[in-house]
């Protein structure tokens, strides 16, 4: 059901931690590596009921301005976020976050705006044939994912944790904008079988039409420093997701001339 090499015990802890559990606490499927789930941290807010704003529909037109927002400011909904681009602070959590109200196997929460473009895309989905979808993992505190990066370490080596998990600060998780999403009922749950699945084909062909981005596709590892995640999905605004659509451009790297993020630089 799951990539048996993404399952791991030190997140079911840190989530237990995190959300100021116990050893005996029940855990779901807690899930690790650069898409692993996790909870907001003790510091961060999250509205319980949750009342976004819907995201823009309208569509870029004419030239596209690349300096429109910026792609180093956490809070932007461009930042881009590879092995060579920390968050900065490290340490930051966004101050709009928002409880998701769609169907989840681990906590959903999010940003508002990209909350409520999932809902939308979630919603779409179904109508559309594509069957149901869940949440897998959304937000994941620095603290969180601190400790999630040395289990791995502890268990497998720096060189093996650092191609399965991000490390903390660099992970885009911790932006409150990416999401890993599951079929409902569960199948292929973080595995690259999920890109073959309806929901998965559905969602590589129109997540840019809600402003989310297939952000680790297949044969750009290279690029992204990620193997193929068809699970894992970027909110980055309506515009540009369709100029990236537009023009036949998978990454963000790629896109604004960025260098290629393979590996860490330290």
């Amino acid at each position: 059901m799951v990539n048996p090499r993404r399952i791991l015990v030190p997140l079911a802890l840190a989530l237990m931690v995190a959300a100021g559990g116990t050893a005996c606490a029940p855990v779901r499927s807690a899930i690790a590596g650069p898409t692993s789930s996790g909870a907001p941290s003790p510091s961060a807010t999250v509205t319980s009921t949750p009342t976004p704003t819907p995201p823009p529909t309208s569509t870029t037109t004419g030239d596209f301005d690349k300096a429109a927002l910026s792609t180093t400011d956490p809070t932007s909904y461009w930042v881009i976020v590879n092995k060579l681009r920390p968050l900065s602070p490290v340490s930051y959590a966004p101050s709009d976050l928002v409880t998701v109200p769609v169907a989840h196997d681990n906590p959903a929460v999010m940003r508002s705006t990209a909350a409520a473009a999932l809902v939308q895309m979630f919603a779409a989905g179904a109508a559309e044939g594509a069957g149901e979808m869940q949440v897998q993992s959304t937000y994941r505190s620095y603290p969180v994912q601190r400790r999630v990066y040395n289990g791995w370490v502890s268990s497998r080596g720096q060189a093996q944790a650092d191609k399965q998990s991000a490390r903390p600060g660099f992970s885009e998780h911790q932006t409150g904008l990416a999401v890993d999403i599951s079929t409902v009922p569960l199948k292929c749950a973080l595995g690259a079988c999920f890109g073959t699945t309806p929901q998965g084909e559905w969602l590589a062909a129109n997540a840019w039409r809600f402003g989310y981005l297939l952000r680790y596709p297949a044969d750009k590892t290279t690029i992204t420093g990620y193997e193929y995640e068809p699970w894992h999905f970027r909110y980055i605004g309506i515009p540009l997701a369709t100029e990236l659509h537009k023009e036949g451009v998978e990454t963000l790297e790629e896109f604004f001339g960025l260098p290629a993020a393979p590996d860490y630089a330290h």
